[in-house]
């Protein structure tokens, strides 16, 4: 095994997903197309990634009850992405002014200057600069 790929965040729509991750949070839309699933209804292979980075993630749309329960609770509250930054200031200074909910104020651990957010369906994520 030689790198993590994809990651999954299942969301409920997927063009309001491109645009949080993209316009909100400056990833890259990599890929967009149609698909199918496994019994051959129409979906999309939707991928955001951070400029530069290897590791992606996968928008998948809820499909199904339990998928829609997990919309947003992927990680059954706590923090379970983590996005390191060169500019903690300039970024979090953005993701205020677009509104995106912070959750406490930022701080200074052992690793690195933090401060949590939640995303559009409210997963909670660390802003991350480290030491």
């Amino acid at each position: 095994m030689s790198r993590l790929s994809l990651v999954t965040i299942i969301v409920d729509d997927y063009d309001e997903a491109i645009e949080f991750f993209t316009d909100v949070l400056g990833f890259v839309l990599t890929e967009d197309s149609p698909s199918l699933t496994n019994d051959g209804r129409p979906k999309r292979w939707v991928v955001v990634r951070p400029p530069g980075a290897e590791t992606g993630i996968l928008l998948a749309r809820a499909d199904g009850e339990i998928q829609r329960a997990a919309v947003g609770n992927q990680m059954a509250g706590r923090v379970g992405f983590f996005l390191e930054v060169d500019d903690f200031e300039a970024t979090f200074a953005r993701l205020v002014a677009a509104g995106v909910p912070i959750v406490g104020e930022p701080r200074v651990e052992p690793y690195g200057q933090i401060v949590v957010f939640d995303d559009i369906y409210g997963n909670k994520w660390d802003l991350l600069s480290p030491t």
